[in-house]
């Protein structure tokens, strides 16, 4: 009996529909590159040289993304998503999804689940009465996909800013590991060597540990050797990064700079930098994540990294679209790079 890998090349002989394997094969490339470039994701995630080859060869191949329109709208694709209010990175999840399913005359309804896999059992027998395109499963906190609702099996789907061990559906979360190595890195680049890290230690939490993770890699990277006294745990608030970063602050050697787990840590790290009578970035410079609405407005403005969630949700919505054209072929798994975004708050030490 054929493999599943052997019936996907099977069909694909049978129907003669060039795939993304198939470009990522002839190109030497992963998958998820070739996705990345047909699917336009932003930033510099794949360099220009590399985007030309692969739209070369995917012409030379006569690659075409088949869009499921008929009409004004031309499905449905539903929105499964946890909670709205656990973090403020609802939005941009939902509008990237609503924006790439209306550019292709389709609509995306969005549902709040709750984490409940019995309500989304009921909402899709509900709609499954219409004409559903496929489903986005989404949870608001970065995370390995908790139990799915068992009837996603009969529609084509994708999991946005979750993913599972053994991967039964294309997936897509932010590269938190990159991330803090870039934040950390960009801090050594400086001329830093004295480095704290506040970290939500919240053991539950992907980002934590893979920003966690990135922080170390890149100081053993650069030959720095890990001090556990400059990683502070216990911060996902102002007030609390205020408080971690005091304790930072009276140490015999302070560090001279600081990675924060979040934009609203590092702006209770600024607070108590200054209470200390310190100046940012004269005295001491600061990196956040998440690129929080006030990351840029606060004095000075802070250099933080942007999650991409925005394009992951467009992201979400393309690869739903080529599961919908080639229902057999391979699961993507894919980690997007979340863009540093360099404001005043780095200075080399003193």
């Amino acid at each position: 009996m054929p493999t599943v890998r052997e019936r996907n090349c099977v069909n694909d002989k049978i129907t003669k529909r060039p795939t993304m394997s198939d470009i990522a094969a002839k190109v030497g490339v992963s998958h998820a590159t070739v996705s990345l470039v047909l699917n336009e994701a932003p930033g510099k995630r794949v360099s220009e040289k590399m985007r030309s080859h692969v739209l070369a060869v995917a012409e030379e191949l006569g690659y075409q993304k088949t869009t499921p329109v008929n009409g004004p709208i031309g499905g449905i694709i539903v929105l499964l998503i946890d909670d709205l209010m656990a973090s403020h990175h609802a939005a941009p999840l939902i509008e990237g999804v609503r924006e790439a399913a209306e550019e292709r005359g389709l609509a995306a309804i969005t549902v709040v689940t709750g984490g409940q896999v019995e309500f989304a059992e009921v909402i899709l027998d509900y709609l499954g009465r219409r004409q559903i395109v496929g489903v986005v499963y989404a949870t608001l906190i970065t995370q390995l996909a908790p139990v799915l609702p068992s009837k996603l099996a009969n529609y084509p789907t994708v999991l946005l800013n979750c993913h599972q061990q053994r991967a039964e559906f294309s997936s897509i979360i932010p590269g938190d590991l990159a991330g803090g190595f870039a934040a950390t890195e960009t801090l050594i680049k400086a001329g830093h060597r004295r480095i704290a890290m506040i970290d939500a230690g919240k053991e539950r939490l992907e980002a934590s540990r893979d920003r966690l993770s990135g922080y170390r890699q890149a100081l053993t990277t650069y030959d720095i050797a890990v001090d556990p006294e400059l990683i502070v745990s216990g911060a996902w608030s102002l007030d609390l990064g205020r408080e971690k970063m005091l304790q930072l602050l009276d140490l015999p050697s302070p560090p001279t700079a600081v990675f924060c787990f979040s934009d609203r840590v590092a702006m209770g790290a600024y607070d108590a930098i200054r209470i200390r009578g310190l100046k940012i970035p004269e005295d001491i410079s600061v990196v956040g994540f998440d690129d929080d609405s006030l990351a840029r407005k606060i004095l000075p403005p802070l250099t933080t990294l942007k999650l991409p969630h925005e394009e992951m949700g467009q992201w979400a919505v393309a690869e739903l679209l080529e599961k919908v054209a080639q229902p057999k072929r391979t699961p993507v798994r894919l980690k997007m790079e979340c863009q540093l975004i360099l404001r005043d708050s780095i200075a080399p030490p003193r």
